[in-house]
């Protein structure tokens, strides 16, 4: 069948997918049976059920939520006439437009199935239960869906093309391709294999002097260029850099940001770093993957309590709990039912994508219109976390902090601190006599009569002053305002000197204070112990009201998966202080058993590795999502990563070392025609870098890349033209521009994920080029625009100029003043290539013409914050400064091949 439509949104498309996919049994002619089940329901159910059935909701006394009540009809009598479709009340409503009722009409395409239903005898694919029950809530059909069946490790296909296959992966693809007549593409070259392998797994551009050994081990033979290719996997493996890489891509799922959004304030989360750090840690020990679920979930509860004089492993575990406090929080600020309702729910859609890959959060409301997933089934996961949240006694973002701080350091500053308070009150009393000294130096001045009246009327408490001493002191203001904080103001009547002895014993108290063991806190989710009473209760919401409680829910998984695995979530663990909840949770979520976690988290690395999932909607497993183009794969790769400890750098060795991963990106008339969008991985995509990763290759390729490895966050602020940089806020307290700069002591060249991550305020590069805001509660999949204010970024930005800059600086210091080593320089820096010799001439053209210009007109080198130069720039530096913001801005250094 080939159908035109308009441009729609990607729910749009997918409802419309879902929708062919209903009527694919009538493409092959009118004979092909419809049932009621698996053709007409879902229409229904996505339609019509929250007004005729949901909720014992019976408009018109109409339940359509079984065929028999159909043909049994409301108040105006039986909605169809089975084999009369022209006969039938509900046909002629919905070809009306009068059902559904306030929703746009039907599409034809259904309203055609509907018909055809009718005209075929209305008939359902088995006999329907006598009564609507919980145990009915689902079709056979529904239960069936690819995602909720068992993971079970499919036998690898056995191809003929035998030469292809380097692993399990490339005989599931072969399959594939050889159905549709397609075949593999040649092996990349290479400097482009390392180039595609070490961004994928670093995020960082190779060294040339890793090029070079490996193009030099590609000439010795396939057994040597083999093994410098397995050399390489695990080199970048082993690299730090692959935590932060790898990072990167779970904190979007995560959700994480280092504010609370919600409000306008956005205020900060000063130490939501600390989760950052433990995910790139976590990923570089290869931590395996369903504890650091479990950890994620309910690492406070597999701690003792109570939560103090914590060991190191106590600490890794309930810094885990971040995850459950990254979603946008606005109870800092305005700490309400409505505020706290959407930290919960907002939470709630972070797991269920995450671990899920469904829209769990449809079920909010009302039933899932699409997917098996009741009201019930949303408020039995929030049940899990209630206690958690505890919404009866809330705390602030402030006020759930826990410590870090030991006994021995509280003890230590405790000591501090009485020497401190010892200068304090030192201070104190000094002020005393400093202002007696000047106010009786003031007193002095006035009448002897008033001197004493004056004087009590200025020792006399604020509050107890008399309309008569109020007078008083108004006529004589510097008396008035003679205060611990004026005192330099009569310093200089005086000839005195005490704001400065104030000043210096205020120095000293804050001196001996800094002493103190620095306490450090985790932003974490940290359940307090609870008698089975006080537990929180958790309601269905009618419609999602949090106004409208209904009936109490237990917490429990989804109902659609009790049929294959037993769900065990108790209401209060008597063993523990907790509620224990979480920890039965994440454990049976992490069994092994469940059909969703090792797909959602295999498709998510294929993913990151490819540009596109095995599931091209890699948070929306259901209906409304695209089925797997390898769902045999799928299968494969998460029984694999179950079976081999739940590595990720396991899956990643697997996945890298596939003649699949390594084949030519490039595109041919055949394959295009056969496979537009490369489902059938006939080629390698080619992968524009994300936001960040473009950031981290400018400063690596100019040689200014901080290493440095976690900590807190390298801060934003807004530039003096109200742009978003790098840098410390020195605005006043009315938010205006000071003008002061401060330096970050290089923190600025840090990598992009350690760049604070405020979601009012985030850095233009990475908005510009799809980085997450986070103004959505997670991004599961970035999108990939294609824009005109990237290419004018590239070309105006500040920061550009200066990585342009930077990088002509290190080809004049690493290459010495010729040219043409410096332009061989950068195209190896830039390209991990030589320059051709078109391109030899072409750039020894540019930078001469350029430097030609400079030299005409004097210009300085720019610095995006910071004090401006002082003396013009060299003219050859800035020739070459021009040269390398034409290569880092072109599509060879955006594009992985």
């Amino acid at each position: 069948m080939t159908v035109l439509l308009p441009s729609s949104s990607p729910m749009q498309t997918r409802h419309i997918a879902l929708l062919f996919t209903a009527l694919a049994p009538l493409a092959h002619g009118a004979a092909a049976p419809v049932t009621f089940e698996k053709h007409i329901r879902p229409i229904l159910k996505a339609q019509c059920f929250h007004c005729h059935g949901e909720e014992g909701e019976m408009k018109g006394g109409l339940d359509v939520r079984l065929a028999r009540f159909i043909l049994k009809g409301g108040d105006e009598g039986p909605a169809i006439v089975p084999g009369k479709a022209a006969e039938s009340h509900l046909l002629k409503m919905v070809q009306e437009g009068e059902m559904p009722k306030g929703k746009a009409k039907l599409k034809d395409s259904e309203i055609a199935l509907i018909e055809q239903w009718i005209a075929q005898g209305a008939k359902t694919a088995r006999p329907e239960p006598e009564k609507l029950g919980p145990e009915h809530a689902f079709t056979d059909e529904e239960r069936a869906w690819w995602a909720f069946q068992p993971i079970r490790k499919p036998a690898v296909p056995a191809v003929t093309t035998a030469a292809a296959i380097t692993n399990p992966i490339d005989a599931f693809v072969a399959e594939k391709l050889a159905e549709n007549k397609l075949s593999f593409s040649p092996e990349a070259d290479p400097v482009t294999l390392l180039r595609r392998l070490t961004f994928d797994l670093t995020g960082l551009p190779p060294e040339p002097e890793d090029v070079a050994r490996f193009e030099t081990a590609a000439t010795r033979g396939a057994a040597e260029y083999r093994r410098a290719y397995d050399a390489a996997i695990e080199r970048l493996l082993s690299s730090p850099a692959y935590g932060e890489r790898w990072g990167r891509h779970w904190l979007d799922i995560a959700g994480y940001a280092d504010s609370d959004g919600y409000t306008d304030k956005d205020l900060e989360r000063k130490w939501a770093y600390k989760y950052r750090d433990y995910v790139i840690q976590s990923l570089n020990k290869d931590k395996p993957f369903d504890q650091f679920v479990r950890e994620q979930l309910a690492g406070d509860e597999m701690v003792p309590q109570p939560h103090k004089n914590l060991s190191a492993d106590a600490i890794e575990k309930i810094t885990a709990t971040g995850f459950l406090r990254m979603a946008a929080d606005g109870t800092g600020a305005m700490n309400d039912k409505v505020a706290q309702n959407s930290t919960i729910a907002d939470t709630l859609k972070i797991v269920s994508t995450a671990f899920y890959g469904m829209t769990i959060g449809c079920a909010q409301c009302h039933d899932h219109r699409y997917d098996p997933i009741t009201q019930a089934d949303y408020y039995r996961l929030r049940a899990v976390f209630e206690p958690g949240f505890n919404a009866p006694k809330w705390k602030t973002p402030a006020a759930r902090l826990v410590s870090l701080q030991t006994a021995e350091e509280a003890a230590a500053a405790a000591k501090v601190e009485v020497e401190a308070k010892k200068i304090d009150a030192a201070r104190l009393a000094q002020t005393e006599v400093f202002i007696t000294e000047v106010l009786e130096k003031e007193l002095a001045k006035v009448a002897e009569k008033d001197r004493e009246a004056l004087r009590t009327a200025y020792r006399t408490d604020v509050k107890k002053r008399t309309p008569e001493q109020l007078a008083l002191l108004k006529n004589n203001p510097r008396v008035l305002k003679l205060h611990a904080g004026s005192l330099y103001l009569y310093d200089t009547t005086y000839k005195t000197k005490h704001a400065n002895t104030l000043k210096e014993m205020a120095a000293q108290a804050a001196a001996v204070r800094a002493t103190k063991p620095k306490e450090e806190f985790i932003h974490a989710f940290d359940e307090p112990p609870l008698k089975p009473e006080l537990v929180p209760a958790t309601f269905i919401f009618h419609r999602g009201d949090i106004e409208q409680p209904k009936d109490k829910v237990q917490p429990g998984d989804l109902t659609v998966l009790a049929g294959q695995r037993q769900i065990e979530v108790p209401e209060k663990n008597p063993a523990t202080p907790t509620t224990g909840r979480r920890l039965a949770f994440a454990n049976s979520l992490t069994d092994g058993k469940h059909p969703l976690l090792a797909r959602v988290i295999v498709n998510q690395v294929w993913k990151r590795h490819f540009g596109k999932g095995l599931v091209n909607t890699p948070d929306d497993f259901g209906q409304l999502g695209e089925k797997p183009s390898h769902p045999e794969l799928l299968d494969y790769l998460a029984a694999e990563f179950m079976n081999n400890g739940w590595s990720l750098k396991q899956l990643h060795r697997l996945i890298v070392t596939s003649s699949t991963f390594r084949q030519s990106s490039r595109r041919d008339d055949q394959r295009d025609l056969v496979d537009p969008d490369n489902r059938l991985l006939s080629r390698m995509n080619v992968l524009r870098l994300e936001a960040e990763t473009l950031r981290d290759s400018f400063l690596a390729v100019s040689g200014k890349l901080n290493p440095k490895l976690g900590g807190a966050p390298v801060p934003v602020t807004f530039s003096e033209e109200g742009q978003i940089i790098i840098g410390i806020d020195t605005r006043d307290t009315a938010g205006r521009q000071t003008g002061k700069y401060t330096s970050l002591q290089g923190e600025e060249y840090r990598r992009s994920i350690y760049v604070q991550a405020r979601r009012s305020t985030p850095l233009e590069m990475f908005a510009t080029f799809d980085a997450p805001a986070m103004t959505d509660p997670n991004c599961a999949s970035r999108p990939v625009t294609t824009v005109s204010p990237q290419s004018l970024l590239l070309m105006n930005n500040g920061y550009m100029r200066e990585h342009a800059q930077d990088f002509a600086m290190r080809l004049q210091q690493e290459a010495g003043p010729d040219l043409e080593k410096q332009i061989r320089l950068a195209w190896q820096l830039s390209f991990s290539r030589a320059p051709s010799m078109a391109d030899l001439q072409t750039a020894t053209d540019f930078v001469q013409a350029q430097t030609a210009h400079y030299q005409a007109n004097p210009t300085k080198l720019e610095h995006v914050a910071g004090p401006a130069e002082k003396k013009d720039a060299s003219p050859a530096l800035l020739g070459l400064t021009a040269l390398c913001h034409g290569l880092m801005s072109s599509n060879e250094f955006l594009y992985v091949d």
